[in-house]
């Protein structure tokens, strides 16, 4: 992830007249210190291929190159590490831990506490630690939607992380969330324009945040009212290429991320439901043993293979259900955020283009260009270059996640068929060791 910026805030840096089509694919993989040719997005987003680069790839048989990691965990690790290089230039650092069951008479909540250590000169101290519950963060969010209309607002967990979860207070339930909650902080403080908003800052430091919540609309900034009461009374006479592009893409993107994710749900259905097959399964042998005397070690080590297997089985359904569907849904909301973000942009260029045409319509042989117009062509220009940088910040982001998401997939996936394979190469020696008596 790339680091918050330091001293004051700076404008979003445009990406200029680069297209989508020239922006790395957000799938596709690059070491470092070297980017490839840049690829353009596939309307098949083919998932597995991100793990597809050299310097990645596990071993299938072959020999392992002496410069590569020598397995997967390793792998992992060095990929990991690779990311967070760029920590140490931040400014900023905020972490979500520590939640609480809070039972009132009238209602029962989680609150987490959020920690703050920062250098920058507008915090008046250098570390804060106040207590938040998720109404409290979907406050931020809905403020930094109102007074940074121009910009990607990273998406909160939804009220339900996981479907079909009813006690919402349990231990696996209330993690996960905690995991959103604290990456949502970390997008917000990773970003160079929204890590500086006065909302954030008060979220981080205020003890009493529903004193400030009081103040309701009087601190939306001019340029959020401005969005904020765009009427539909414009109509857009065509996105331009670059933006009817990005929302293709994400079009599609979200549609193969929605069906990954429902495919996963059932996977991981299945295998809960095999678990519970296998649960009964092994003990089976282990009571036949006690009919068997000859049969009976072997048996018993049938019984407790299947027992390890069962473990193994479990560990990876977990690891799937609080690792994997998290980070897909994430990026299902951020693709409907940059959507959202996308609305409003075409609806500032339908206002643009409406008053340009009225002034156009004047019989003025030099119709002078009301300042209104200008303010709105401002609003177009200013949405555009936050907008495609933003693309730009989301399309790094999403590759350094999904390689680490996939790379973790495929090491969590060796890890339980090695275990298996552990397990069933166990009993073998139960079999050869005993001659059979004539």
């Amino acid at each position: 992830m790339s680091g918050g910026a330091a001293g004051t805030a700076k404008a979003l840096p445009s990406s200029g007249p680069k297209s989508l089509r020239e922006m790395p694919h957000p799938l596709a993989t690059s070491s470092s210190e070297e980017m490839g040719p840049a690829l353009t997005p596939s309307p098949d987003l083919l998932l597995p291929r991100s793990i597809a680069d050299k310097d990645l790839s596990l071993p299938n048989g072959t020999p392992v190159d002496t410069s590569s990691p020598a397995s997967s965990s390793s792998l992992l690790n060095r990929l990991q590490l690779d990311d967070d290089l760029d920590g140490e230039t931040r400014d900023l650092f905020v972490t979500v831990d520590d939640p609480k069951k809070h039972v009132c008479t009238m209602e029962t909540y989680i609150t987490y506490r959020v920690t703050t250590k920062t250098t920058r000169a507008e915090f008046d101290l250098p570390e804060y630690s106040v207590r938040r519950r998720y109404q409290d963060f979907d406050w931020l969010r809905n403020k930094l939607e109102e007074s940074q209309p121009t910009h990607l607002i990273p998406p909160l967990p939804e009220k339900f992380v996981v479907k079909g979860v009813v006690d919402r207070f349990s231990e696996e339930f209330v993690e996960t969330r905690r995991k959103a909650l604290d990456k949502f902080l970390k997008r917000i403080t990773d970003h160079p324009v929204l890590s500086f908003n006065e909302h954030f800052n008060v979220f981080l430091t205020a003890k009493d945040l529903n004193a400030y919540k009081k103040q309701g609309m009087a601190l939306l900034s001019k340029m959020g009212e401005s969005v904020k009461y765009v009427t539909g009374g414009y109509k857009l006479r065509s996105r331009p290429l670059e933006f009817a592009a990005i929302g293709e893409y994400l079009d599609t993107f979200s549609l193969k991320l929605g069906t990954i994710d429902r495919i996963a749900q059932r996977i991981i259905k299945e295998q809960l439901e095999y678990l519970v097959e296998l649960r009964e399964y092994g003990p089976v042998y282990s009571t036949w043993g006690g009919l068997e005397v000859e049969l009976a070690e072997p048996l018993e080590g049938v019984s407790a293979c299947i027992g390890n297997c069962c473990t193994a089985l479990e560990e990876l359904s977990e690891d799937m259900s609080e690792d994997f569907l998290p980070v897909l849904r994430e990026y299902i909301l951020y693709s409907e955020s940059m959507k959202n973000v996308l609305k409003k942009r075409d609806q500032v260029q339908a206002e643009y283009e409406a008053k340009l045409e009225a002034v156009a319509l004047k019989k003025e042989e030099r119709p002078k260009v009301p300042t209104d117009v200008e303010k709105c062509q401002d609003r177009v220009e200013c949405f555009n270059a936050d907008l495609k940088a933003d693309m730009e910040r989301w399309q790094n982001n999403k590759r350094q996640d999904f390689r680490q998401l996939l790379m973790g997939m495929a090491d969590k996936n060796i890890q339980y068929y090695e275990k298996c394979l552990t397990a069933w190469e166990s009993i073998i020696p139960l079999l050869q060791d005993k001659p059979e008596t004539k």
